[in-house]
């Protein structure tokens, strides 16, 4: 036992324990410090970094196209619309090239008649009011605008 003793505090045993102890020390951190670094390499961190800077960097041009994808589709719209509305005009002029066409509308709406006929308008009573309180500005006939106009001018002297 006193042997086993004398080689328990020998110099070479306690530099041997202690360079045991500093060896667990050492493989404990780098352990631990692998265990640390292996979240986030380097290769991880530029590859971030430059999904970042695309993401960034291509953010403006993305909207833009958007905008300007949204912009075009709204001006091909109105396109359509201003086709169909040229078509109906197109159609509208070409039945007012119809001299039939012409005359039943000027009999209609400025109650025309030809030489040698005569002309009733049958007044309904009820009908009338009702249609006065019905009509709306657009729904007047064009000389009820002008005298509309005359009286609003003649008011706002006064």
């Amino acid at each position: 036992m006193a042997v086993k003793d004398r080689d328990r505090f020998s110099t070479a045993t306690r530099i041997r324990l202690l360079g045991e102890q500093t060896a667990a020390r050492v493989y404990r951190s780098q352990t631990k410090r692998q265990a640390r670094r292996s979240r986030l390499t380097g290769r991880a961190a530029l590859l971030a970094l430059v999904v970042c800077s695309l993401v960034v960097a291509l953010a403006y041009p993305i909207r833009q196209y958007v905008s300007q994808r949204a912009e075009i589709a709204d001006t091909q719209r109105q396109q359509e619309e201003a086709a169909r509305r040229v078509e109906q005009l197109r159609d509208l002029k070409a039945r007012w090239q119809d001299d039939a066409y012409a005359e039943q509308q000027i009999r209609q709406r400025l109650h025309y008649v030809m030489p040698g006929e005569t002309g009733y308008v049958v007044i309904d009573p009820d009908a009338a009011k009702k249609s006065r309180t019905d009509r709306s500005a657009a729904d007047l006939p064009w000389y009820a605008h002008i005298w509309d106009g005359v009286d609003k001018a003649d008011a706002a002297t006064q």
